[in-house]
């Protein structure tokens, strides 16, 4: 495995009085892919939140936030993505009226930013991983499919070249053809060498694609081991494998 790139000390989530998160720790590793799973509401959404910096002005943390050992907890998201932290929300977030080529041009404005004049050629690389946005380069993000916005999304985000890539949710309102292709990327996406944090509520595809597990309940987390294992547990498959996933 590779080195850790982000380690969670015992980070704690409010928003006013009410605590959405409860001492939390976890690590995630260079080139390899970890997984937060568990229901809706039990503040994954918030955890991510709080690692990148961008939660509502409503909302605070508290506890250390380890991005290649520097403590970036209270640093602004900025700082965040300049260091190579990139987090896919869970709505996406595209420019509707602008093209599939200048979204993922956007993407890759921090290296721009940063004195990089090469990141363009990114591009190539971006539609080999998805060849159907280069077919779909001159179009509007709009016009795309729920999948294809997903792909976009994605691709997006790795023009930044992300160290460390948060995936919020990426199989939301997804059919079930499309969900299964997006995993498959999601899976090759380790051979980057970044590290990758998914959270989801789709248990089983996201335990079959990952190296390690976290599962998260009401804001604590409840458990976790390697994958396969949580996979075979009696406790995962009664509560997340047992059913057919709905949307809530």
């Amino acid at each position: 495995m590779g080195d850790v790139i982000l380690s969670v000390r015992n980070l704690s989530v409010k928003y006013g009085k009410v605590e959405a998160l409860h001492w939390v720790n976890l690590e995630v590793r260079a080139g390899t892919i970890v997984t937060v799973i568990g229901p809706n509401g039990a503040g994954k959404s918030s955890m991510l939140g709080a690692i990148m910096g961008t939660l509502p002005a409503n909302g605070s943390s508290a506890g250390e936030i380890l991005y290649g050992g520097e403590n970036v907890e209270g640093q602004p998201a900025e700082h965040r993505v300049t260091a190579g932290m990139c987090l896919v929300p869970e709505k996406r977030e595209l420019f509707t009226t602008m093209t599939v080529e200048d979204n993922l041009l956007l993407g890759g404005f921090p290296r721009h930013r940063a004195g990089e004049r090469n990141y363009a050629g990114e591009m190539d690389r971006v539609f080999e991983i998805f060849p159907r946005l280069k077919e779909r380069c001159r179009q509007e993000a709009g016009t795309l499919s729920g999948g294809e916005r997903q792909m976009l999304a994605l691709g997006r985000a790795l023009m930044a070249r992300p160290k460390l890539l948060m995936l919020d949710e990426p199989s939301l309102g997804l059919a079930p053809l499309i969900v299964r292709e997006i995993f498959q990327v999601i899976a090759r996406l380790r051979e980057t060498g970044a590290a990758i944090l998914l959270v989801e509520q789709n248990a089983r595809a996201a335990l079959r694609i990952a190296d390690y597990g976290y599962v998260l309940e009401t804001g604590d987390l409840v458990m976790e081991g390697e994958s396969a294992r949580l996979l075979t547990d009696p406790r995962v498959i009664e509560s997340y494998l047992g059913f057919t996933r709905t949307e809530g």
